[in-house]
């Protein structure tokens, strides 16, 4: 019986969502499974994997073939780094606390890289947001000039439409006036 270590698809269509699972190689690959491992969830920004990384080296070591996507899975998560690790205990290169020791000290080193990768992505995120704002205050800015012009425009045509008529109204008033004063100034002297 070939052991396969391999990813059932579940989800909706277009979001998937895997199962890393062991299974015998001839069943299919949504069908019977041994044992579950895990879960992979590529939609997630990094991808999410949760992963038995123990489980998975025990079945590495009992010989199950991971597939080609799974092998990138167990490798991103160490379960073939602790497998190579366990190998240096085996052959007596170092002791297994030196082995322990060696892997926590990558996971560290992991995490690090995976949460500066998701630090690098809100903070690019907050200045593709903060320059959207800023895109939008000066549309907003830009139109409330326009919308400011636009109204001085017509406050000024309205202006030059009305005060002709006040001109022509002034000068009749003007013309008119003026008799009387000569008039007035006549009685007067």
């Amino acid at each position: 019986m070939s052991v396969k270590i391999r990813l059932q698809r579940h989800g909706k269509k277009g979001k998937p969502f895997f199962h890393i699972v062991v299974a015998d190689s001839r069943a299919r690959r949504d069908g019977r499974f041994i044992e579950k491992l895990g879960t992979y969830n590529p939609i997630t920004n990094p991808a999410t994997i949760d992963l038995n990384v123990d489980s998975a080296v025990k079945w590495l070591n009992n010989g199950a073939q991971p597939t080609d996507t799974a092998r990138a899975i167990l490798s991103y998560k160490g379960a073939l780094y602790k497998k190579h690790l366990q190998g240096g205990v085996a052959k007596g290169a170092f002791d297994e606390a030196e082995a322990e020791k060696r892997f926590n000290a990558w996971l560290e080193a992991k995490d690090a890289k995976v949460q500066g990768k998701v630090e690098g992505l809100s903070k690019a995120q907050a200045d593709a947001k903060k320059a959207a704002l800023e895109a939008e205050i000066k549309v907003n800015e830009a139109r409330v000039a326009a919308a400011a012009q636009a109204e001085a425009d017509a406050k000024a045509a309205e202006e030059a439409a009305n005060a002709p008529a006040e001109e022509v109204v002034a000068e009749e008033t003007t013309e008119g006036e003026a008799p009387a004063a000569e008039t007035e100034e006549n009685t007067e002297a």
